[in-house]
C-alpha cells in the first residue's frame, strides 16, 4: 500500500536545529526544496491503493535514490549515510534519530520503477522544471557523444563461457531437482555439482585442446536435452546463448577437432553473468568490456535530455535517430540541430536528419592521403562521371549494390593511364585494374557536408560541441563510468538517476541558488 510522508515537520528534524551544512551547498539547497522535489502521488501507480502494509514514501525513496547516484555509493553505504551523515539528513529533511530502511528496500524500489515504467521519473521531472523555468526552449540544439561504461559482469574466457553456459541450460531445464538429476549423465551432472575450471595444466596447449573438446561435446549433449523443453522461454534463451558462444568462439580444424576460432566475432558474448555486455573500443588503444553510455544535452542550458545505455561494439552514431526521437517524445521539444563528432556524420544519419528538417553538424574524417583520397575526385552522380585529381576521366561506370543492397556507382579508370601517373603507387591498390571509386548511397549529402565543414559558420557551430565533454565528465564523477548492476534495464535506471542528479545540480546553478523560485516552479511543473 502507498505510504505517504507526513507534511508536518518534527521538532527533531535536522533543519530545526543548528547544523554546519552550508545552505548554498547541494545538500542545503536540496533541503530547501525537499517538500516539492518529489511527490508521493506521482508514483502511486506502483503501489496497491487499499491493501497491505504501507510502503516507505516514494517521495522519500526518490530523494534517497537521487542522493545515492549523486555520490555514487552502494545500497549498504546508503543505509550508513542515512544513519550517520548529517548532510543526508539535512538534504532529505529527516529527524536526527531517523531509522533508515533496509538496503533491500532500495532494490525493491528500483525494481518497482522498472516494472511500472517509471525509471525516467526523476529525470523527466527535472527536465520539466527546466522547461517551466524557461531554460529549455521549444526548439533545441542537441550536443551528443558517448562514453565507455565498464560492465558489472565478470569477463570470461571461452572455456568459462561454455562451462557456465552448460550449467545455465541445465538449471533452466530444471535439472537442479534431485529427481531429474538422477537421470542425467554423470559428466553433465558434474556441471551442477561444481562450477570450477577443470584441474589441468592450463599452460599445456594439448591439455587445453583436450579440455575444449570435452566442453564442446558436453555442450552439444546439453543442447540436445534442451530441445525437450524448448517451449520454456528461459530454456530457449539459455540454449541460444550457449549456441552463440560455440558459433562465435569455436571452429573445427582439419582433423575434425574443435579449436578456439581466430579473430573476434563482431557481436561476441563476453560474460554469462551479463550476456548483454560486449567488447568495445573508444580508440585503437583503449578497449573496454561493458556498454557505452550515450548522452544528449541542450546546448543553451546545459541540461541533459537523454542518458541511455547502448551496445559497446556499436558505432557511436548508430542510435542517433532513436535518441532524437526519445528527446522529442519524452520532453515535448523539437530538435532543430544536432552537433556531434565525426562518428555521427554518416550518410544515413545525414539523410535521416534532412528528412526531419534537422541540421546535423558533424565533420567528415580527414583522409590520411588527401591527394589520392576519394574526396579529391570530382564525382557527378547525376551525370555518372568521375574525374581524378590529375584530370583523367573514368572509363567505366557500373551500378552495384552496397552492403545494404542499395544501388551505388562504381567508377573505374584505365590502368594504362594510371600507370603513367606519378601518384600510381599511392593511388592504385589493384594488381590488374586502374583506380576504382565507389560512391555512397547518399553521396550528394556527403559532398555537401565536406564543402560545408570548410566554412567559418560550420567551425563556429562545431566548437559548441566541447560543452558535452564537460557534461560527460560530470556524469563520470557521479559514477556513470562503471555499471553497478547486471542487465541493460537496471543499467538504464542508473543512467537515468545519475543524469537526474546532474540536472538538479545544474538547475541550482541556473537559478543561482534561488530555492524560493525553484519551489514555485516545482509546484507548477506537476
Amino acid at each position: 500500500m502507498l505510504g505517504r510522508r507526513k507534511p508536518q515537520h518534527s521538532l527533531w528534524e535536522s533543519q530545526c536545529w543548528p547544523h554546519p551544512v552550508p545552505q548554498d551547498s547541494f545538500y542545503g539547497r536540496m533541503s530547501a526544496i525537499g517538500d516539492q522535489l518529489f511527490h508521493d502521488d506521482d508514483l502511486a501507480g506502483m503501489y496497491c491503493a487499499d491493501n497491505g502494509r504501507p510502503s516507505w514514501p516514494p517521495s522519500l525513496m526518490s530523494g534517497i535514490t537521487l542522493l545515492q547516484f549523486f555520490v555514487d555509493v552502494s545500497d549498504e553505504e546508503v543505509v550508513d549515510r542515512l544513519r550517520f551523515d548529517l548532510r543526508w539528513k539535512v538534504a532529505l529533511n529527516l529527524p536526527l534519530d531517523f531509522t533508515p530502511p533496509d538496503a533491500s528496500t532500495l532494490c525493491v524500489f528500483r525494481r518497482r520503477l522498472l516494472e511500472h515504467g517509471e525509471e525516467r521519473y526523476a529525470f523527466n521531472r527535472l527536465v520539466q522544471v527546466g522547461r517551466a523555468a524557461g531554460f529549455l526552449p521549444d526548439k533545441v540544439t542537441l550536443l551528443m557523444d558517448t562514453t565507455p561504461q565498464r560492465g558489472a559482469g565478470a569477463v570470461q574466457d571461452t572455456y568459462t563461457l561454455i562451462r557456465k553456459g552448460i550449467r545455465k541450460v541445465l538449471k533452466a531445464a530444471g535439472y537442479t531437482a534431485a529427481q531429474k538429476r538422477r537421470g542425467l549423465a554423470a559428466n553433465l551432472a558434474a556441471y551442477l555439482e561444481s562450477d570450477r575450471k577443470a584441474a589441468i595444466d592450463w599452460t599445456d596447449a594439448k591439455a587445453r585442446a583436450a579440455q575444449l573438446k570435452v566442453l564442446v561435446q558436453d555442450a552439444e549433449a546439453v543442447l540436445e536435452l534442451a530441445q525437450q523443453a524448448a517451449d520454456d522461454p528461459e530454456v530457449r534463451t539459455s540454449a541460444w546463448l550457449l549456441t552463440k558462444v560455440l558459433g562465435d568462439d569455436v571452429e573445427i580444424n582439419e582433423a575434425g577437432d574443435p579449436q578456439i576460432a581466430d579473430g573476434v566475432a563482431a557481436d561476441r558474448i563476453v560474460s554469462m553473468t551479463d550476456p548483454e555486455m560486449r567488447h568495445g573500443r573508444k580508440s585503437a588503444a583503449q578497449r573496454f568490456d561493458g556498454r557505452k553510455a550515450q548522452v544528449a544535452a541542450d546546448q543553451a542550458s546545459g541540461l541533459l535530455l537523454a542518458v541511455e545505455p547502448m551496445a559497446a561494439n556499436a558505432g557511436d552514431g548508430r542510435e542517433l535517430g532513436d535518441m532524437v526521437e526519445t528527446v522529442q517524445e519524452e520532453h515535448g521539444v523539437q530538435v532543430e540541430r544536432v552537433i556531434g563528432d565525426g562518428a555521427f556524420g554518416s550518410g544515413d544519419n545525414r539523410a535521416a536528419c534532412a528528412e526531419q528538417g534537422i541540421d546535423l553538424v558533424s565533420p567528415l574524417a580527414e583522409p590520411s592521403d588527401p591527394e589520392v583520397a576519394k574526396s579529391a575526385f570530382d564525382i557527378d552522380v547525376e551525370a555518372q562521371s568521375a574525374t581524378c585529381p590529375q584530370g583523367q576521366k573514368a572509363v567505366r561506370c557500373q551500378t552495384v549494390k552496397d552492403a545494404q543492397g542499395r544501388p551505388v556507382l562504381l567508377f573505374t579508370f584505365e590502368r594504362s593511364v594510371c600507370e603513367a601517373c606519378a601518384l600510381f603507387g599511392r593511388c592504385v591498390r589493384s594488381k590488374t585494374e586502374g583506380r576504382s571509386v565507389r560512391t555512397h548511397y547518399h553521396e550528394s549529402l556527403l559532398q555537401a557536408a565536406r564543402k560545408r565543414q570548410e566554412t567559418q559558420e560550420f567551425k563556429k557551430l562545431y566548437r559548441l560541441r566541447a560543452a558535452i565533454e564537460r557534461l560527460i565528465a560530470c556524469l563520470v564523477q557521479h559514477g556513470l563510468r562503471r555499471a553497478r548492476y547486471i542487465g541493460e534495464a537496471k543499467v538504464r535506471v542508473q543512467a537515468q538517476w545519475t543524469g537526474a542528479a546532474a540536472n538538479l545540480q545544474r538547475l541550482f546553478t541556473l537559478l543561482e541558488g534561488d530555492t524560493r523560485r525553484m519551489n514555485e516552479i516545482l509546484s507548477t511543473a506537476g
